[in-house]
């Protein structure tokens, strides 16, 4: 057969390119030399208990990157022996875990390198990868018989009955069920944008979750008061129902009054604010008051409630009206002598005297302990004056007299001090003594005593300040009088 020139230039070039094409297969995408010759290769051993449906050829990832083959699987005495071929160039860590995966649940095994440590030794020629660290999945054969005796153990009934239950549940619900889907997708994502900081509430939760355990009591008690409260609401459903639907109305109301009182609401408030840090100063004494007023309603109790349903003729209060005249000794330190006291029988109100009148006896007397000059101060505590600018003051207290009785004349008195007493910083009206300085003299006394007196019962204040009765200055003394008349003290009025 004669072959021209032209074809055979046709064949010889139709050979060249089959044999580019078939090196190019063979190295290219066979891998002819890894495959037959192991060229940029090195075997791992990989220990497992069971094949686990893995087969020659099957491919080995490292992070989700096909890495190598499992070349061969033996079996051993104790299980199954898979060689792994790895790709040289690509650096595996030997601190790893190796799972057997599944692509589909029909099969198709592939072995997943997981690495526990990157910064640990590559893998190298000959290395084993023991069983401790390798997973195989369950048997597919097992998994598919449990599923199906689970679904037998259904009752078709009832199966069909939740079915159709459920078509009516979620039937027409697609628009919202899509809306929850995406948003549990948005969910997933910020989730991962957030990472970190999910990671970090995780670890954090155990001590506040301790907590929680720790007080499983308080926590029990409660949500059983929440509950006594919910079945209070559930029992006055009607008046709470009421008070929901009157208090928009009832709101309107006070907003209307409080714009009928903006003109001195404001006034009232600031006043308030004064009263409020008064009240904050004088917070101990305010507190002390909360607390003896039970005492002190138990013992307005204790005497006008014994009596209440008994028998006796006369209801009357539980107290002793035994006289105990001038015990203890009335205090006159202090005061204005008794020719300057107003008679009880005036009926005027003229103003107050100028300064501070009162028991100016030592402080830790017998006399009036609980008069002005005891009184606490707020504001320093330890301290006791009879007014807030003496609270204030830093001079001491010194007494008028170390006796409760008044001497009669403030030249007298054992430290010269004037009577009345005037604050630190107050200006002195004409005709008194200011603190520590010698007292103005006192007019001359009138050359005849005289003192006023009640024209019913003949009591008068003498010079001394004590009261005394002359019998028969009264107008209601008898024309005559025996003398057991005489030793009876007057009737009071």
């Amino acid at each position: 057969m004669y072959i021209t020139r032209r074809t055979i230039i046709q064949l010889a070039v139709f050979v060249v390119v089959s044999l580019v094409g078939l090196t190019v297969m063979a190295f290219g995408y066979l891998q002819a030399p890894r495959l037959f010759f192991g060229i940029g290769q090195y075997r791992v051993t990989l220990d497992l208990p069971d094949a686990s449906g893995l087969y020659e050829r099957s491919n080995v990832t490292y992070r989700g990157t096909t890495v190598g083959v499992v070349k061969s699987i033996e079996l051993t005495d104790t299980g199954v022996h898979a060689e792994l071929s790895l790709d040289s160039d690509v650096k595996i860590p030997s601190d790893l875990t190796a799972e057997v995966r599944s692509v589909s649940a029909v099969g198709e095994q592939y072995v997943q390198l997981l690495p526990r440590d990157g910064n640990s030794p590559p893998l190298k020629n000959g290395d084993t990868i023991h069983r401790s660290d390798t997973s195989a999945p369950p048997n597919i054969n097992e998994l598919l018989d449990a599923t199906n005796r689970g679904l037998e153990a259904i009752p078709q009934k009832n199966l069909k009955t939740t079915v159709d239950e459920s078509y009516l549940a979620f039937g027409g619900l697609g628009p919202d069920i899509a809306r929850f889907l995406r948003g549990g997708s948005n969910l997933a994502r910020d989730a991962k944008a957030n990472l970190d900081e999910l990671n970090n509430v995780i670890d954090n939760s155990a001590p506040i979750l301790d907590t929680q355990t720790q007080t499983s009591n308080s926590v029990q008690a409660w949500a059983s008061h929440l509950a006594a409260i919910t079945t209070s609401l559930k029992n006055n459903d009607d008046s709470v129902r009421g008070v929901l639907q009157n208090a928009p109305a009832a709101a309107d109301e006070v907003g209307a009054l409080f714009d009928r009182l903006q003109p001195t609401l404001p006034i009232v408030l600031s006043n308030l604010v004064s009263l409020a840090n008064v009240g904050v100063a004088y917070r101990d004494s305010i507190e002390q008051i909360l607390v003896l007023l039970p005492q002190g309603t138990q013992i307005i109790q204790g005497v006008t409630v014994p009596n209440q349903h008994t028998k006796q003729a006369y209801k009357g209060a539980y107290l002793s009206f035994n006289l105990n005249v001038n015990l203890p000794k009335p205090c006159t330190s202090g005061f204005l002598p008794a020719t300057q006291m107003r008679s009880p029988s005036l009926t005027d109100y003229p103003d107050a005297p100028p300064g501070l009148l009162y028991c100016r006896t030592p402080q830790d007397g017998t006399t009036n302990v609980r008069g002005a000059k005891n009184y606490p101060c707020e504001t320093r505590p330890g301290r006791r004056a009879a007014s807030v600018k003496l609270c204030e003051s830093d001079e001491p207290y010194v007494p008028l007299n170390n006796d409760p009785t008044w001497k009669g004349d403030p030249n007298a008195t054992t430290t010269g001090q004037g009577v009345p007493q005037f604050e630190p910083g107050v200006a002195v009206p004409p005709g008194f003594a200011p603190d520590g300085l010698p007292p103005v003299p006192a007019a001359p006394p009138p050359p005849i005593a005289f003192a006023q007196y009640d024209p019913a019962t003949g009591t008068y204040v003498g010079p001394d300040g004590k009261v005394y009765t002359q019998a028969n200055l009264g107008s209601n003394t008898p024309k005559e009088q025996t003398w057991q008349q005489m030793l009876i003290p007057p009737k009071p009025n």
